[in-house]
Protein backbone atom coordinates (compact mmCIF):
# COMPACT_ATOMS: atom_id res chain seq x y z
CA UNK A 1 0.00 0.00 0.00
CA UNK A 2 1.21 3.37 -0.75
CA UNK A 3 1.06 6.20 1.98
CA UNK A 4 -2.40 8.04 1.89
CA UNK A 5 -3.05 11.45 1.77
CA UNK A 6 -3.00 13.18 4.63
CA UNK A 7 -7.34 13.91 5.42
CA UNK A 8 -8.66 16.75 7.35
CA UNK A 9 -12.65 16.36 7.20
CA UNK A 10 -14.70 18.98 7.42
CA UNK A 11 -14.93 22.61 5.98
CA UNK A 12 -12.05 24.12 4.61
CA UNK A 13 -10.92 27.77 2.57
CA UNK A 14 -9.09 27.83 -0.38
CA UNK A 15 -7.85 30.48 -2.25
CA UNK A 16 -9.24 31.07 -6.02
CA UNK A 17 -8.67 33.37 -8.53
CA UNK A 18 -11.29 35.94 -7.54
CA UNK A 19 -11.31 35.28 -3.74
CA UNK A 20 -11.67 32.52 -1.21
CA UNK A 21 -13.62 29.09 -2.14
CA UNK A 22 -15.70 27.02 0.61
CA UNK A 23 -15.02 23.46 0.35
CA UNK A 24 -15.72 20.41 2.19
CA UNK A 25 -13.04 17.63 2.74
CA UNK A 26 -14.70 14.02 3.18
CA UNK A 27 -11.56 11.39 3.83
CA UNK A 28 -11.69 7.39 2.29
CA UNK A 29 -13.29 4.95 3.51
CA UNK A 30 -10.72 1.77 2.62
CA UNK A 31 -7.20 2.58 1.64
CA UNK A 32 -6.65 2.50 -2.07
CA UNK A 33 -3.52 0.85 -3.57
CA UNK A 34 -2.59 5.07 -4.70
CA UNK A 35 -4.12 7.98 -3.07
CA UNK A 36 -6.72 9.26 -4.95
CA UNK A 37 -8.02 12.73 -4.74
CA UNK A 38 -11.67 13.64 -5.73
CA UNK A 39 -12.37 17.36 -6.61
CA UNK A 40 -16.52 16.57 -7.20
CA UNK A 41 -18.55 19.71 -8.83
CA UNK A 42 -21.69 20.86 -8.10
CA UNK A 43 -25.00 21.65 -10.45
CA UNK A 44 -25.82 25.02 -11.54
CA UNK A 45 -25.42 27.82 -9.42
CA UNK A 46 -27.98 30.37 -10.80
CA UNK A 47 -30.86 27.07 -10.29
CA UNK A 48 -30.02 26.58 -6.54
CA UNK A 49 -26.83 24.01 -7.04
CA UNK A 50 -23.94 23.95 -4.68
CA UNK A 51 -21.57 21.54 -2.57
CA UNK A 52 -24.78 20.33 -0.40
CA UNK A 53 -26.78 19.30 -3.41
CA UNK A 54 -27.55 15.45 -2.62
CA UNK A 55 -26.24 13.72 -6.25
CA UNK A 56 -23.50 15.58 -5.02
CA UNK A 57 -23.41 13.96 -1.60
CA UNK A 58 -24.11 10.69 -2.92
CA UNK A 59 -20.87 10.67 -5.47
CA UNK A 60 -19.18 12.17 -2.50
CA UNK A 61 -20.01 8.40 -0.58
CA UNK A 62 -19.57 6.42 -3.35
CA UNK A 63 -15.91 7.89 -4.14
CA UNK A 64 -14.79 7.71 -0.66
CA UNK A 65 -16.11 3.97 -0.71
CA UNK A 66 -13.86 3.77 -3.23
CA UNK A 67 -10.65 5.03 -1.03
CA UNK A 68 -11.11 8.62 -2.44
CA UNK A 69 -10.48 11.50 -0.21
CA UNK A 70 -13.25 13.80 -1.28
CA UNK A 71 -13.00 17.64 -1.90
CA UNK A 72 -16.30 19.80 -2.46
CA UNK A 73 -16.91 22.84 -3.21
CA UNK A 74 -18.95 25.58 -4.18
CA UNK A 75 -18.53 27.74 -7.64
CA UNK A 76 -17.71 31.14 -7.11
CA UNK A 77 -20.64 32.93 -6.06
CA UNK A 78 -22.45 30.72 -3.69
CA UNK A 79 -22.32 29.91 -0.43
CA UNK A 80 -19.20 31.34 0.86
CA UNK A 81 -16.89 31.34 -2.01
CA UNK A 82 -16.35 34.98 -3.84
CA UNK A 83 -17.09 36.40 -6.95
CA UNK A 84 -20.38 35.40 -8.91
CA UNK A 85 -21.36 33.26 -11.92
CA UNK A 86 -19.24 33.15 -15.23
CA UNK A 87 -21.24 30.91 -17.27
CA UNK A 88 -18.62 27.94 -17.24
CA UNK A 89 -15.23 29.82 -17.88
CA UNK A 90 -14.65 30.81 -14.24
CA UNK A 91 -15.89 28.20 -12.51
CA UNK A 92 -13.52 26.01 -14.64
CA UNK A 93 -10.31 28.18 -13.01
CA UNK A 94 -12.43 27.67 -10.33
CA UNK A 95 -12.01 23.70 -10.76
CA UNK A 96 -8.24 23.93 -12.08
CA UNK A 97 -7.10 26.15 -8.56
CA UNK A 98 -9.28 23.57 -6.62
CA UNK A 99 -6.89 20.47 -8.40
CA UNK A 100 -4.05 22.42 -7.69
CA UNK A 101 -4.08 22.84 -4.25
CA UNK A 102 -5.25 19.14 -3.74
CA UNK A 103 -1.91 17.99 -5.70
CA UNK A 104 -0.10 19.95 -3.68
CA UNK A 105 -1.27 18.09 -0.47
CA UNK A 106 -0.18 14.89 -1.69
CA UNK A 107 1.67 15.55 -5.25
CA UNK A 108 2.05 11.00 -5.35
CA UNK A 109 -2.19 10.93 -5.92
CA UNK A 110 -4.53 10.37 -8.69
CA UNK A 111 -6.45 13.21 -9.37
CA UNK A 112 -10.28 12.70 -10.24
CA UNK A 113 -12.77 14.78 -11.47
CA UNK A 114 -16.57 14.30 -10.80
CA UNK A 115 -19.22 16.64 -11.54
CA UNK A 116 -23.35 16.61 -11.72
CA UNK A 117 -25.59 18.43 -15.04
CA UNK A 118 -23.55 21.81 -14.85
CA UNK A 119 -21.00 20.55 -12.88
CA UNK A 120 -20.12 17.83 -15.66
CA UNK A 121 -19.53 20.50 -18.11
CA UNK A 122 -17.43 21.63 -15.94
CA UNK A 123 -15.33 18.94 -15.15
CA UNK A 124 -15.40 17.60 -19.13
CA UNK A 125 -14.29 20.90 -19.93
CA UNK A 126 -11.49 21.81 -17.44
CA UNK A 127 -9.66 18.73 -18.28
CA UNK A 128 -8.13 20.69 -21.37
CA UNK A 129 -5.94 22.32 -18.88
CA UNK A 130 -5.91 19.65 -16.14
CA UNK A 131 -5.38 15.96 -17.26
CA UNK A 132 -7.09 13.10 -15.05
CA UNK A 133 -6.73 9.67 -14.24
CA UNK A 134 -10.37 9.20 -13.86
CA UNK A 135 -13.53 11.14 -14.75
CA UNK A 136 -17.18 10.69 -13.78
CA UNK A 137 -19.84 12.71 -15.36
CA UNK A 138 -23.51 12.49 -14.28
CA UNK A 139 -26.44 13.73 -16.35
CA UNK A 140 -24.36 15.95 -18.53
CA UNK A 141 -26.77 18.67 -20.37
CA UNK A 142 -25.48 17.88 -23.74
CA UNK A 143 -28.01 19.49 -25.21
CA UNK A 144 -27.28 23.06 -23.04
CA UNK A 145 -24.00 23.36 -24.03
CA UNK A 146 -21.53 22.46 -26.98
CA UNK A 147 -19.86 19.43 -26.13
CA UNK A 148 -18.35 18.97 -29.20
CA UNK A 149 -15.95 21.67 -28.90
CA UNK A 150 -14.81 20.02 -25.27
CA UNK A 151 -11.72 17.47 -24.89
CA UNK A 152 -13.09 13.81 -25.20
CA UNK A 153 -13.57 12.14 -22.07
CA UNK A 154 -11.71 8.70 -23.01
CA UNK A 155 -11.87 5.49 -22.10
CA UNK A 156 -11.64 6.00 -18.36
CA UNK A 157 -14.57 7.90 -17.93
CA UNK A 158 -18.31 6.99 -16.77
CA UNK A 159 -21.28 8.76 -17.60
CA UNK A 160 -23.88 8.01 -15.67
CA UNK A 161 -27.46 9.01 -16.93
CA UNK A 162 -31.03 8.22 -16.18
CA UNK A 163 -33.60 7.22 -18.84
CA UNK A 164 -36.28 9.13 -17.79
CA UNK A 165 -34.34 12.72 -17.50
CA UNK A 166 -36.70 15.23 -18.14
CA UNK A 167 -33.96 17.85 -18.72
CA UNK A 168 -31.54 16.26 -20.74
CA UNK A 169 -33.14 13.59 -22.72
CA UNK A 170 -30.77 10.39 -22.55
CA UNK A 171 -30.90 10.14 -26.36
CA UNK A 172 -29.02 13.15 -26.44
CA UNK A 173 -26.32 11.73 -24.52
CA UNK A 174 -26.17 8.52 -26.56
CA UNK A 175 -25.73 10.11 -29.65
CA UNK A 176 -22.97 12.32 -28.02
CA UNK A 177 -20.83 9.51 -26.96
CA UNK A 178 -21.54 7.80 -30.43
CA UNK A 179 -19.91 10.40 -31.95
CA UNK A 180 -16.68 9.97 -30.06
CA UNK A 181 -13.37 8.03 -31.63
CA UNK A 182 -12.95 6.30 -28.01
CA UNK A 183 -16.17 6.08 -26.14
CA UNK A 184 -16.59 6.27 -22.24
CA UNK A 185 -18.41 3.52 -20.11
CA UNK A 186 -22.33 4.52 -20.25
CA UNK A 187 -24.68 3.48 -17.80
CA UNK A 188 -27.97 4.38 -17.63
CA UNK A 189 -30.06 4.10 -14.57
CA UNK A 190 -33.71 2.47 -15.12
CA UNK A 191 -36.55 5.06 -14.02
CA UNK A 192 -34.33 8.07 -12.86
CA UNK A 193 -34.77 11.58 -13.88
CA UNK A 194 -32.04 14.19 -13.83
CA UNK A 195 -32.48 14.66 -10.19
CA UNK A 196 -32.21 11.14 -9.41
CA UNK A 197 -35.39 11.17 -7.38
CA UNK A 198 -35.45 8.20 -5.03
CA UNK A 199 -32.75 6.40 -7.12
CA UNK A 200 -29.81 7.84 -5.04
CA UNK A 201 -29.39 4.42 -3.88
CA UNK A 202 -29.29 2.80 -7.79
CA UNK A 203 -26.83 5.71 -8.69
CA UNK A 204 -24.47 5.08 -6.06
CA UNK A 205 -24.71 1.17 -7.19
CA UNK A 206 -23.78 1.98 -10.18
CA UNK A 207 -20.83 4.38 -9.85
CA UNK A 208 -19.61 1.29 -7.21
CA UNK A 209 -20.01 -1.10 -10.37
CA UNK A 210 -18.54 1.08 -12.68
CA UNK A 211 -15.44 1.95 -10.45
CA UNK A 212 -14.49 -1.23 -8.50
CA UNK A 213 -11.46 -3.13 -9.39
CA UNK A 214 -12.01 -5.94 -11.96
CA UNK A 215 -10.93 -9.23 -10.53
CA UNK A 216 -9.70 -11.71 -13.34
CA UNK A 217 -11.38 -14.85 -12.78
CA UNK A 218 -10.07 -18.04 -11.15
CA UNK A 219 -8.98 -20.25 -13.70
CA UNK A 220 -8.05 -22.83 -11.59
CA UNK A 221 -4.40 -24.79 -11.73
Amino acid sequence: MSQACPCQPGPVTIPGRVGPLEALIGCPEVEPEKPIQAVICHPHPLYGGSMQNKVVHTLARGLAEQGACTLRFNFRGVGGSAGRYDHGTGESDDLVGIADWAQSRCPAAETWFAGFSFGAYVALRATARWPVARLILVAPPVNLYDFSALPAPGPAAVVLHGDEDEVVPVAGVRDWIRSLDVPPTLIIIRGAGHFFHQRLGDLRASLQSALAPRVPPDTGS
